[in-house]
């Protein structure tokens, strides 16, 4: 093979994007700088018009940092200044984008909402940032080879570890959710205990201000460190967890979301972030917990320790590994609510986009697991070691009798409504919050002062709540371990104290099992108003938070005062105020999230009565109905302000008539199946790419070769970095064997180009790409239609879809991003957007 043959990387010169006529505009123009190599003259792209080859005419210049297109601003700040010799290549510093230069350019942005600018001019982009997981199999010859190697017995092995591994899941994630409970228990007495004792010496010695001083220097303490560890610690780690894991489910690569340092500040973050009176919960962030387990038990060792225990090593690929944090965010939520089937489903509605029925297996066993895990650590912890019946971070209790009838029912589906608006507003409220924090709040002072400032603020409204609001009930009635007198007689205490003096579990107990009389409803109404607005801003603060018990307390506050109205204009018919505060709790933590099934099953099972479940299954899917009127629920909406190029359940409307030509990128960078090692260095250090079609062949027009198969990024590194320069000897790979095992070794944590340490003499060597491309991967032809392509990379878990014609000639390439800009809008139209550097 000539030299001329050993480095066909063919660009193209900018073309034009004929894409109005879908979206009713004007055509776009993209332009993008290539650097010519070996076509300096006629391109194929200019070469594709005369040829009448649709497919260069109406596609768009492949130039963004993990593939698709880039709007040409982007591209102008991000250009590539390619000197002559391979060794002389000078890069815009904003532009390097793999390897370590990547985590800078990560680790500087502070959180995982790398855009802020758009999110809040009111601009629809997406972000070029977010790279693609590859879950397709790379069929090649050593995958082949190690295929048919296997005997019954290693299938059983693997079969067998894979249970074991989910086994691992479920214990470690029980034993974490007992450690944050505990914790949790242990600082929230001594806070209480202190607070208590202060404000019944305050309210004899008229000191009520030192009282005030002593809870908002609790709060402020106890925040300051959770935001540290966050905002020093693990950026990642604020928040829930859960819009990065069903991200990171869908096939989005978020930076750290997974480390074993995110879940240490995940851990003790929540823990204080709880103590710290915020409105938060701890049981979104076991879900991120669980999830970060299953990826890091799956992988046998822990890379940031450099430490390997040389065990699994055939799930070190992204398709195990999501199944494996798939198995992990359905043990968090099964241990934090006791709720084994609801994770399942939860895995199931909310996160994992792929799903067989082995994982479902698997997965339910990882709950199980966990959820009796918590329980016998608890029952030991209590003194009672064959006590199961705790199985969850939160119970609801028991409810002795939850009758209803269709009068009930209608009422429950209004209750409904109401849930669907509070959830509109409240996450309505919180976009905006978001927004401002995105624009105003980015320095690392900034972010800390709010969360104490947010902290010091809850204090104060919950003492002004307990100081003003006087409803007094009798000692007794109320099971709280610290009982608040205030300015109430001798023998009664102050009911408000009563849901502020604890965490916000045992305060969601307490309005669904109190009695009759506990409370008021201008005392409810006082406390659910406030709450709402405390709570809606403390989501999104740099600390570890949950959404589900701020979201329950809220709910369950206006449904008890629902119960309590109807009780005094009907009290015959309803006598038990409980049960409306437990259908408010679901409407309003489904008007906020749009979870129905997963939701309705997590509440039968922490409810405990199965009787109840057609009322929680009503009121859920109103609220869902009326919230999805005003917009998306929370994730969702965190996750379009991030501009995450996620792939949604369906493909949008109207994309039937869009072809392959229309969405994919093109020109293609393309290498021959011997390729010099200094033309793959040159393309890895100009190109951020990360997969590159091997071909063979002449050009043809608007063509870049006959497709033979698709090399990733990563493979042509690892080939690199072993030296496997064959230089056409037959016999090399005879004299230095190589399997599958030697890539997985690196897994994830890829060498950068940058880190390859290459003579003159490697250099000037080839490799035999043929032993290692996938040479079957899939392919469309020109013609398909959007919604197909669509329907493949979602039930397939691709990240590259390569685009021929009739003549098995390249003519583009289709990644996700090529198909996340297309959407429709809420007329049903399907509009494009563009991407952001």
């Amino acid at each position: 093979m000539s030299d001329e043959n050993l480095g066909s990387v063919q660009y193209g010169r900018p073309s034009q994007v004929p894409f109005g006529s879908l979206t009713g505009g004007a055509p776009q123009q993209h332009q993008v700088r290539h650097r010519q190599l070996n076509n300096p003259a006629g391109t194929a792209a200019s070469a594709a018009a005369a040829a009448g080859v649709p497919a260069a005419s109406s596609s768009r210049p492949r130039a963004t940092s993990d593939y698709g297109s880039i709007r040409a601003s982007a591209l102008h700040q991000a250009r590539l200044r390619i000197e002559s010799d391979v060794d002389c290549v000078s890069y815009a510093p904003d532009v390097t984008v793999e390897g370590t230069e990547r985590q800078r350019l990560v680790d500087n942005s502070g959180e995982w909402y790398f855009e802020s600018q758009h999110a809040v001019s009111g601009e629809e982009l997406l972000s070029a940032k977010f790279e693609s997981l590859d879950y397709d199999t790379c069929e090649n010859s050593l995958w082949a080879a190690e295929d048919q190697s296997r005997t019954v017995w290693d299938l059983r092995r693997i079969e067998l570890c894979r249970w074991l591994v989910h086994l691992l899941i479920g214990v470690v994630t029980g034993a974490i959710a007992f450690f944050i409970d505990v914790c949790i228990e242990q600082l929230a007495k001594v806070k209480y205990r202190y607070m208590k004792s202060m404000l019944d010496r305050c309210i004899f010695h008229d000191c009520l201000i030192y009282a005030l001083l002593l809870w908002i220097a609790f709060n402020f303490i106890f925040v300051l460190i959770a935001s540290c560890l966050t905002v020093f610690g693990e950026p990642v780690a604020a928040g829930s967890g859960i819009p990065q894991i069903k991200c990171f489910l869908n096939g989005i690569q978020v930076p750290r979301v997974v480390r074993l340092r995110t879940l240490v500040c995940k851990v003790l973050g929540v823990l204080f972030s709880v103590v710290g009176g915020l409105a938060v919960g701890k049981e979104g962030p076991m879900i991120h917990s669980g999830s970060v387990v299953g990826a890091g038990l799956s992988q046998g060792r822990a890379a940031s320790f450099k430490f390997d225990l040389g065990i699994f090593e055939y799930f070190r690929t992204d398709a195990e590994k999501r199944d494996f944090v798939s198995g992990g965010a359905a043990a968090g939520v099964a241990a934090a609510f006791g709720a084994p089937v609801g994770g399942v489903l939860f895995a199931l509605e909310e996160g994992a986009s792929f799903w067989n029925q082995g994982l479902t297996w698997r997965i339910f066993f990882s709950s199980m697991t966990s959820s009796f895990t918590l329980a016998f650590l608890l029952g030991f912890y209590r003194g009672i070691p064959n006590d199961l019946s705790n199985p969850g971070l939160i119970s609801f209790g028991k409810f002795d009798k939850l009758d209803y009838d269709l009068l009930h029912l209608a009422i429950f589906a209004c209750m409904g409504v109401v849930g669907g608006l509070s959830g509109a507003l409240f996450n309505t409220l919180n976009e905006h919050l978001t927004k401002f924090r995105h624009r105003y709040v980015t320095s690392k002072l900034g972010q800390l002062t709010e969360a104490v400032l947010v902290a010091s603020i809850t204090a104060v409204t919950s003492f002004v709540l307990i100081y003003t609001v006087r409803s007094c009930q009798p000692l007794g009635s109320d099971q709280m371990e610290y009982p608040v007198q205030m300015y109430c007689p001798d023998g009664k205490f102050s009911s408000m104290a009563a849901l502020l003096f604890q965490t916000p579990e045992a305060a969601v107990r307490s309005l669904l099992h109190d009695p009759v009389g506990t409370y008021s409803v201008t005392g409810l109404i006082a406390f659910c108003l406030p709450y709402l607005l405390i709570a809606t801003w403390t989501y999104g603060v740099m600390v570890p938070s949950g959404l589900f018990i701020p979201s329950l307390l809220i709910g369950a506050a206006w449904g008890r005062g629902v119960g309590i109205g109807l009780n005094l204009l009907f009290p015959t018919h309803f006598t038990d105020p409980g049960k409306f505060a437990l259908i408010g709790a679901a409407a309003q933590l489904g008007g906020i999230v749009r979870m129905t099934i997963s939701l309705s099953v997590i509440l039968i099972e922490a409810t405990g009565n199965v009787l109840f479940g057609l009322p929680i299954m009503v009121v859920l899917m109103v609220a869902k109905w009326v919230g999805d009127y005003f917009g998306t629920g929370i994730y969702d909406m965190h996750i379009e302000l991030a501009s995450v190029p996620l792939l949604p359940w369906e493909p949008p409307s109207r994309s039937a008539a869009v072809s392959a030509q229309a969405v994919m990128s093109s020109p293609v960078t393309c290498l021959y199946r011997q390729e010099r090692v200094s033309r793959i260095v040159e393309i890895l250090r100009a190109e951020p790419h990360n997969g590159f079609p091997v071909v063979s062949g002449d050009l043809g027009p608007g063509t870049f070769g006959t497709f033979e198969g698709l090399v990733t990024r990563n493979q042509l590194i690892c080939l690199l970095d072993m030296r496997l320069f064959d230089d056409g000897d037959p016999n090399f790979h005879l004299a230095n064997p190589v399997s599958l095992s030697d890539f997985r070794r690196v897994y994830p944590r890829f060498p950068s180009v940058r880190q390859l340490q290459l003579s003159e003499a490697d250099l000037m060597k080839s490799v035999d790409l043929g032993r290692y491309m996938n040479p079957a991967p899939y392919m469309v032809l020109h013609t398909c239609s959007l919604a197909r392509i669509f329907r493949l990379f979602r039930g397939l878990g691709l990240r590259h879809l390569v685009v021929i014609d009739h003549r098995n000639q390249v003519v583009g390439l289709v990644t996700r991003k090529d198909l996340a800009r297309f959407r429709a809008t809420h007329t049903g139209d399907l509009k494009e957007l563009q991407f952001t550097g």
